[in-house]
């Protein structure tokens, strides 16, 4: 009986292992062709997706979100984009990602008109759904380390969007990041197979129109 529990146990563990190492390959192989190393080689796009990340202590734009703040802003500076779509977490009056972006993209020169905010970005999946959902957005060069472009490439790609991954400095990455992204390769497959629906929608907010009447 025990070695028939362990040998469960065991097929168990190994079917779930292989159903990981599936996913990540799979996100990996079908991102790949559509992700570029730098700004200057990814192709022109409607908007640079800016996906949210973490703040720190005094609610500015952690490094890591700061580097892809910096590359959608070389983008948009180089006209390979038109727009700037910030895309986080701002589901408490306390924790709000999106608006101390818009701020530094103020102070880069970035004209107000041009920036929009998505404040139920609260992951990966609802940032790329309310993208194409809410924005109407249908090309897209997602600014992001390389670690997270495979997600989000194809998480975007599958809701129908043209969408590119453009990496960012890699030098704020830590060995976390890349733990995480493991498991969350799971979730976005379940997510793009029950066609989930983020936790909010909501009106449109054309992407095409003036950023200064959607605070």
């Amino acid at each position: 009986m025990k070695r028939r529990i362990g040998i469960a146990i065991m097929s168990s563990f190994s079917v779930l292992v292989a159903g990981i190492l599936f996913t990540n390959v799979l996100f990996y192989v079908a991102s790949k062709p559509y992700i570029y190393s730098t700004p200057d080689t990814a192709p022109s796009a409607e908007v640079a997706l800016i996906p949210g990340a973490a703040l720190t202590a005094h609610q500015t734009p952690a490094p890591i979100f700061i580097d892809r703040v910096n590359t959608a802003i070389a983008l948009y500076k180089a006209g390979q984009v038109s727009k700037i779509l910030v895309s986080g977490d701002n589901g408490t009056l306390s924790h709000n990602e999106v608006n101390p972006v818009k701020r530094y993209l103020l102070s880069q020169g970035i004209p107000e008109q041009d920036i929009f905010l998505d404040h139920a970005g609260f992951n990966t999946y609802s940032s790329m759904y309310r993208a194409r959902a809410i924005f109407g957005v249908t090309s897209a060069l997602i600014t992001s380390q390389a670690f997270h472009l495979p997600r989000a490439v194809f998480i975007a790609r599958s809701l129908g969007m043209q969408a590119f991954g453009v990496r960012t400095n890699t030098k704020h990455i830590l060995f976390r990041n890349y733990i995480r992204e493991i498991f969350a390769d799971e979730k976005a497959l379940f997510d793009l197979v029950f066609h989930t629906q983020p936790k909010y929608l909501g009106p449109t907010i054309p992407i095409t129109g003036d950023g200064r009447n959607y605070p």
